[in-house]
C-alpha cells in the first residue's frame, strides 16, 4: 500500500505560481509512474503531467507544456509539480497519483494509477 499527501495548493494571482509536493509513505521501495490530475467542478477529471519511473522521463498535457514542471526527490519520496504563468482555467483540484503502469501510453487514464492522494484546491484569481 502507497499513502500519497498533497500540499502546496492556494489562492493565487493570475499570472503567479505554485508548487505542489506529493509525498509517498508505505510501499516506497517499489518504483511507480507518478502523475498529476485535476478536476473543476462539473468536469472530469484530467491528466495534467506525469514522470517514468527512473525520474527521468516527464509527459505533458498540451495546455500546461511550457508553464508547468514535474520533478521528483527519491530521497524524500517526493514528486513536484511546479506551476507557472497561472490562469484562472487552471483552478481546480488537484490529486497525485501512483501507479504500476503497464505500458507509459497509460499515463492520462486516471483508471491506470492505484492510489492516490486526497487532493489540494489551487484556485487562481483573475
Amino acid at each position: 500500500q502507497v499513502h500519497l499527501v498533497e500540499s502546496g495548493g492556494g489562492l493565487v494571482q493570475a499570472g503567479g505560481s505554485l508548487r505542489l509536493s506529493c509525498t509517498a509513505s508505505g510501499r516506497t521501495g517499489s518504483s511507480y509512474v507518478v502523475g498529476w490530475f485535476r478536476q473543476a467542478p462539473g468536469k472530469e477529471r484530467e491528466f495534467v503531467a506525469a514522470i517514468g519511473r527512473t525520474g527521468i522521463s516527464t509527459y505533458y498535457a498540451d495546455f500546461v507544456k511550457g508553464r508547468f514542471v514535474i520533478s521528483g526527490d527519491s530521497a524524500k519520496n517526493t514528486v513536484y509539480l511546479q506551476m507557472s504563468n497561472l490562469k484562472p482555467e487552471d483552478t481546480a483540484v488537484y490529486y497525485c497519483a501512483a501507479g504500476d503502469l503497464l505500458m507509459i501510453a497509460l499515463r492520462t487514464a486516471p483508471t491506470a494509477y492505484q492510489y492516490w492522494g486526497q487532493g489540494t484546491q489551487v484556485t487562481v484569481s483573475s
